[in-house]
């Protein structure tokens, strides 16, 4: 990375310097030439984003539930990986899900009015060339690339847009009840400070964690371009399984990556490629261990599409091809599960009531094979197939992988399954390798099949179809991408 700018100017004050900076400083002389002969490149004529209009209606239903109050919304900052580099940015869902602005330091603020309320977009406006921002700061246009006018802001997101800038100090004179979303902006929460309560804050961060359990068109169809490039993502590591062996998991991480960078923003949560006993590490992320012919990979990896919509799928596939006999018993039981758990999710069910139904199948069958005595509702009761299962059969899915996770229990795992709802049903079975009370040869095969589900008027709909799930058609599967 080049250093020979200054990481700072700060209008009023003197430019700050970079510490072993190659440039001493900045000459009269090239300070005025930096501030001219410069074209206009405003853009105008923009046309708003595809999800405005599904925005402005997630605002007005969070106007309708907190009539009275200002609402501050943050996106949040850069932080920090080491010394002055940082690590990607990724705004906070609830401010992505009320603008579809994806940048730093943006807030929304929504003032109330005597008929609902009026929302302002705060931003940072394009960088100032007068005072030599834009090339001497380290978020400069001419060091991280140009940013949107607020004019341009405006129109894209069908918003009225200040300049951030001068947001901490009205928000220090606000009167009246305040609610924020906190852990995004400390700034933005130091000039609230003696303004707002923890709980009605949480009560503005629950009802937007609500608001997202069913989906609206928009959403059911950026989830399904998440799901479809992720299906390419599973293919494409199919197809390179010889490079893995011969390197390790890290060529299957790397090869995902690649489709998610290509053809979405990134992935959606940290890729799962578990070969081998690695499989029964639920979330082995180290990804740095052999992958080795005769094994299982376990792959559990999502794109996030530009609008921060994430599959997470899991498929556990033979390296070498073909499932060994005790791989595809295992593996059959898993599916056998699966099954039972999508056929549960209908309109009306209770939300639990696939978990429960998946259980159900991996707990007849540790019973069928002696791996724990029955009956079988004495191994539910008392949870005794969690030994080999540990996990729930499930989740929401959406802009955070475990989506809507500050919903109220009695709004999710309690409540009821309605249309536009997304969740995953992904039963898996493990076998520990040190796992002296099952077989031998059970021991260091790890199975999950996890879809992405989502509830339709007449039932459901697998946004993940596209990829086989059951032993025979993976195998084919595998065979004709391999030819």
């Amino acid at each position: 990375m080049l250093d020979d700018a200054a990481d700072e100017a700060v209008e009023e004050e003197p430019i700050k310097q970079r510490k072993n900076g190659l440039y001493p400083g900045v000459s009269d002389e090239l300070a005025e030439s930096m501030k001219s002969g410069w074209a206009d490149t405003e853009l105008r004529g923009l046309e708003p984003i595809a999800q405005a209009e599904y925005t402005a209606a997630r605002r007005a239903a969070l106007s309708a539930r907190f009539p009275g109050d200002r609402l501050v919304v943050p996106a949040g900052n850069l932080k920090t990986r080491s010394n002055d580099t940082e690590y990607p940015f990724r705004a906070s869902v609830e401010y992505a899900y009320l603008t579809g602005n994806l940048t730093e330091d943006g807030v929304l603020v929504m003032e109330p009015t005597s008929d609902g309320h009026k929302a302002t977009i705060y931003l940072l406006p394009r960088s100032d060339r007068e005072n030599g921002e834009f090339w001497l700061s380290g978020q400069g246009e001419l060091w991280v690339g140009r940013r949107h006018s607020l004019t341009e802001a405006e129109q894209l997101y069908g918003i009225p847009a200040s300049d951030v800038r001068e947001l901490a100090a009205a928000l220090k004179e606000a009167t009246g009840p305040v609610r924020v979303v906190r852990g995004f902006d400390a700034g933005v929460e130091a000039a609230l400070t003696d303004k707002v309560t923890a709980e009605r804050d949480e009560e503005l961060r629950v009802f937007l964690s609500e608001a997202r359990l069913v989906k609206d068109e928009f959403e059911a169809a950026e989830l399904q371009k998440a799901v479809d490039s992720t299906v390419r993502g599973f293919e494409d590591v199919v197809k390179i399984l010889d490079k893995a062996e011969a390197t390790s998991e890290r060529y299957i991480e790397g090869t995902f990556f690649l489709r998610a960078r290509v053809e979405g923003n990134d992935i959606g949560y940290g890729s799962i490629c578990a070969a081998g006993p690695h499989a029964c590490t639920l979330h082995w992320v180290r990804n740095d261990g052999p992958v080795r012919s005769g094994d299982l990979l376990l792959l559990d990896a999502g794109v996030e599409t530009h609008t921060l919509y994430t599959a997470d799928v899991t498929r556990t596939l033979p390296i070498d091809g073909t499932y060994t006999e005790i791989q595809k018993k295992i593996y059959d039981a898993v599916y056998e599960a699966q099954e039972a758990g999508i056929a549960a999710v209908q309109p009306g069910a209770k939300y639990r009531d696939f978990h429960d139904a998946a259980q159900r199948v991996l707990a007849e069958k540790v019973v069928e094979w002696g791996l724990v005595e029955g009956p079988v509702e004495r191994v539910l009761e008392l949870g005794l197939q969690r030994r080999w299962t540990l996990h729930g059969t499930g989740h929401m899915l959406g802009m955070d992988v475990h989506d809507c996770a500050a919903a109220r229990t009695e709004t999710y795992v309690e409540g009821t399954l309605e249309p536009g709802m997304c969740l995953t049903v992904e039963p898996g079975l493990y076998f520990q390798a040190d796992d002296q009370t099952v077989p031998e040869e059970y021991r260091g095969i790890g199975v999950r099949i996890e879809d992405d589900i989502l509830v339709t008027r007449d039932g459901n709909r697998n946004l993940s179809e596209g990829l086989p799930r059951r032993s025979d058609e993976v195998e084919a599967w595998m065979a004709a991408l391999k030819d």
